[in-house]
């Protein structure tokens, strides 16, 4: 099951579990869709692989089984940069 997390790893835009602006790997790294095109090009920086949209949990089942509230970055040089 995808953990869905919560936010972008990279510029740490919320990203909440029906969010259709969330991209992930097959890691289940997770960036927002504006982040995963401009800045990586549709790659992972993490692991290389390539990003497709998150799918969405639907809402009956997200009480049983709810998203992550660990937020997630990475020391990327260009995202501490949109950070900034």
């Amino acid at each position: 099951m995808l953990i869905l997390k919560p936010n972008c790893e990279c510029c740490d835009k919320d990203l909440p579990a029906d969010s259709k602006d969330a991209r992930i790997c097959s890691f289940e790294c997770t960036f927002c869709a504006e982040c995963a095109e401009k800045t990586f090009a549709n790659l992972c920086p993490n692991c290389g692989g390539n990003f497709v949209p998150r799918p969405v949990r639907p809402i009956d089942k997200l009480a049983r089984f709810p998203a992550s509230t660990k937020r997630f970055t990475k020391a990327h040089a260009v995202c501490a940069d949109l950070q900034a």
